[in-house]
This record gives structure tokens, C-alpha cells and sequence, in this order.
């Protein structure tokens, strides 16, 4: 196997989720060269894994957003790229047509999809010639290593390796330096997603009486005031600048803890190795959940929000590296 391209088009947490495939196939294949296919928003991402030989992106999203011209063009010339490689093998973990389209406009004589059930839209099913075993029992970023793994006759190790690192800061972070961080997600794209500001506001004011800072980041003008809603709660909390997801994560990097909903820059803390605690509303914990280690657990569940106390249990377990058994009964996620 000497050269793999692996398409995984969006979104945030789903291309943080997909890095420990490619530490996957680096062992199994050391001198492979490894490519990926992106959605130019997320490329910078795939960048920071040094494992990646090269990252194909094209401004997708915004060309739909916008339909410029010179969006055109840059999908037009990520064609071109793209097509100058011919691959041994070419991986669509994604599932969907446009990911489809991505895989069978490149060069390669293996072309693996999902089997038709299992595919996000079933019209990505005519890209395949190779399709992917049954979608294990397990969650979707697991299930996404398995079905490589399968595929190609390899296994691999059960703890995730992500292999992340960031570009240093070009100007310094813009956080308080009297206190250990605390960085508080609270935004979410769904408003069923969210919990709400008065449960933020309780967590908050007890990280607070521990001696931790409490940072608020966001993204849209109603996260922002949202945001100064918590902060008029908690003591010493602070409403960050509006930050790229470079410096949010490199805030992240320095942070002592993260709390936040199911959201990729969430999964990202996760993946950089901060104590990290994920919270649950509306989606599938079992299924989208970040996985329990002595540093991350997720709380709550789909229509069962968690209460104040089970979050702060949680921060508790992740922040002694005792999350488990406790982890186990917090998970359940507790209505109050």
C-alpha cells in the first residue's frame, strides 16, 4: 500500500473524531502516504496531524453560501489536485453524495464506501466498488476504525491516537493568567441542544469558588450575549473575543478544564487531551458521545438533560482521573 486518500468532507467534530484513523493506517502501513479530502473550513484541522501528507480542500460550503466565482475556481483547480495522484486505495467514511462525488472523481483503483444501509444519502452508493463490512454495534468514531481496519486486514490498538499539534500562538492568548482556566461551551447549533443559562451560571459560580477562571467563548452574536448573560452570574468570568478555530483551540491547549455541549471544538478539547466533560440534551450520547478515559466523560443523554450536580461530579471525576466506576451512574444523566 503505498498511497491512501481518505474523504471525510465535515464537520468539525466529525474530521477531530476521524484522526485516529489515519494513526491507524500509519502503523499498519509506515510508509504509506497518507491524503485527505476536506471542506476547505476544515482543513487546518487535518493540518495539525503531521501523520497527513497532504490535505485536498475545496471551499465547498462557502461556494454554496455565497456562489462566487472565484469559489468556482478554487473547486475547479482542488479538481485538478486532486486527480494528479493515483491512489492504491481511496476511503469514504463519510458517506454522503458529495463525499461520493470527492471519491469517484479521484484516481484510484479501490474505492470504499458503506454498504447502502448504512450510508448518510443513498445516492453516494454509485462512487463504490469496494464496500465497507456491516456498520459495527458500536459508536460512530470507533465504527469509522473498524470498518478500515476490515477492510484493509489490519487491527488496531482500542485507545485513540490523535496525534494533534497546534501551530504556536502568532500573538499571546488572550487569557487571564492569575487563575487556572475553566472554558465553558455553552453554545450549540440547535437551540434543543442547549442547557440552560441558570445551570451554566451554577457550574460556573462553583468552578469559580474552587479557584478556577471561567471563560466563555463563542461564535454568533446571540452566543456572545448569551455568553454575557452567564458572566453577569459568575464572579471573575470573562467573554472572549471572537477567536478562529485555530486560536480557540490553542485557548483550549491552555485551559485546565472544558466544559460544553455536544460540539466540535468540545470534541477537539477531547482530542487535545484537556480534562474534558461533554454534555447531552438532544443527541445520542451512546452514539456521539467522547470516550470515557481519566480525563473525559460525557453526561446526560437524548431527552435527558443533566442536572448541576451530575455535571459537576463529572468535572470532579475528570479532573482526579476517577472517572470510573462513578463515570458510569453520572452518564445516565440526571433531570432536575
Amino acid at each position: 500500500m503505498k498511497r491512501i486518500l481518505i474523504v471525510k468532507v465535515t464537520s468539525l467534530g466529525d474530521i477531530v473524531e476521524t484522526q485516529p484513523v489515519v494513526s491507524d493506517l500509519r502503523r499498519a502501513f509506515p510508509s504509506a502516504k497518507i491524503d485527505w479530502a476536506a471542506d476547505a473550513a476544515f482543513a487546518d484541522i487535518i493540518r495539525w496531524n503531521p501523520a497527513v501528507n497532504r490535505v485536498l480542500s475545496a471551499p465547498l460550503r462557502k461556494f454554496k453560501k455565497a456562489r462566487s466565482w472565484a469559489d468556482l475556481k478554487d473547486i475547479a483547480a482542488s479538481i485538478g489536485e486532486l486527480r494528479a495522484e493515483k491512489y492504491d486505495v481511496i476511503l469514504d467514511i463519510h458517506g454522503v453524495y458529495k463525499s461520493a462525488i470527492i471519491a469517484f472523481i479521484a484516481r484510484g483503483r479501490q474505492r470504499y464506501g458503506y454498504k447502502n444501509k448504512d450510508l448518510g444519502e443513498l445516492g453516494a452508493a454509485f462512487a463504490y466498488n469496494k464496500r465497507f463490512g456491516p456498520r459495527p454495534r458500536t459508536d460512530a468514531w470507533r465504527g469509522m476504525r473498524v470498518s478500515v481496519a476490515d477492510a484493509l486486514g489490519y487491527t488496531f490498538d482500542e485507545t485513540p491516537d490523535f496525534n494533534l499539534r497546534l501551530p504556536p500562538a502568532a500573538t499571546p492568548l488572550q487569557l487571564p493568567q492569575d487563575a487556572p482556566i475553566a472554558m465553558l461551551f455553552h453554545a450549540t447549533s440547535a437551540d434543543e441542544k442547549k442547557w440552560p443559562i441558570d445551570r451554566w451560571a451554577e457550574t460556573g459560580r462553583s468552578l469559580t469558588a474552587r479557584g478556577y477562571r471561567i471563560a466563555l467563548p463563542w461564535g454568533t452574536e446571540g452566543e456572545r450575549r448569551e455568553g454575557e448573560q452567564i458572566a453577569a452570574l459568575v464572579p471573575g468570568a470573562i467573554v472572549l473575543p471572537k477567536l478562529t478555530v485555530t486560536e480557540c483551540a490553542q485557548c483550549i491547549e491552555a485551559s485546565a478544564l472544558v466544559v460544553g455541549m455536544d460540539t466540535g471544538l468540545v470534541h477537539l478539547a477531547y482530542a487535545l487531551g484537556r480534562p474534558t466533560v461533554m454534555i447531552f440534551t438532544a443527541t445520542s450520547r451512546e452514539h456521539f458521545g467522547i470516550g470515557s478515559s481519566t480525563h473525559s466523560i460525557s453526561v446526560g443523554d437524548q431527552h435527558a438533560p443533566p442536572n448541576v450536580a451530575s455535571v459537576l461530579e463529572a468535572i470532579e471525576g475528570v479532573l482526579t482521573g476517577s472517572t470510573a466506576p462513578a463515570a458510569r451512574d453520572v452518564a445516565t444523566g440526571i433531570v432536575s
